[in-house]
């Protein structure tokens, strides 16, 4: 995907956050004078779920989820790199899997109202097929350069490869 796609993810991930710290904030201090704004923690629970996503996604891109890579940091780069891409395929279906239940929850949800806000909860469920479809975009990029340099250089799908010269600590 294009670097400007990249970036504006990142700056609406960046707005959402503000405007969830704006929200958050202008409801204690409201309350603090006796008038409280209900929809406001709606509207930022809301927001949450989005930029939850946006954020996997970029996380995604960067390779910087968390995992248990003990046993695969033991493994050759090339046997590594065929069990990142199977356990990528995996992970594919089920993105997928959920990007397609999470677009049926939309529809499902479309007339119920999110809290006291009057928004429409479809908007809140929408993250889910949307946040999944950009990690199954992401993902499916990943796999498909990790294939791409099987043979000569591989570099496994979710950790990021070594830099050349790096020695990559394994703790017995």
């Amino acid at each position: 995907m294009s670097s400007l796609f990249h970036k504006g993810e990142a700056v609406l991930a960046m707005l959402l956050l503000a405007v969830i710290v704006l929200l958050v904030f202008a409801a204690g201090v409201m309350r603090w004078f006796g008038h409280p704004l209900v929809w406001s923690v709606d509207v930022a629970q809301l927001l949450f779920v989005w930029v939850a996503f946006l954020g996997a996604d970029m996380a995604l891109r960067k390779r910087a989820h968390i995992g248990i890579d003990y046993l695969v940091k033991r493994l050759p780069n090339s046997s590594r790199a065929v069990l990142d891409v199977v356990l990528g395929v995996l992970v594919l279906a089920f993105l997928l899997t959920m990007t397609v239940m999470g677009y049926r929850l939309t529809m499902l949800n479309l007339e119920r109202q999110f809290g006291d806000s009057g928004i429409s909860y479809a908007f809140v469920t929408s993250a889910v097929p949307v946040g999944c479809l950009l990690l199954a975009i992401t993902l499916t990029g990943q796999i498909l350069d990790t294939l791409r340099g099987l043979r000569s250089h591989p570099k496994p799908v979710f950790a990021p490869a070594p830099k050349a010269g790096e020695i990559e600590e394994v703790v017995p």
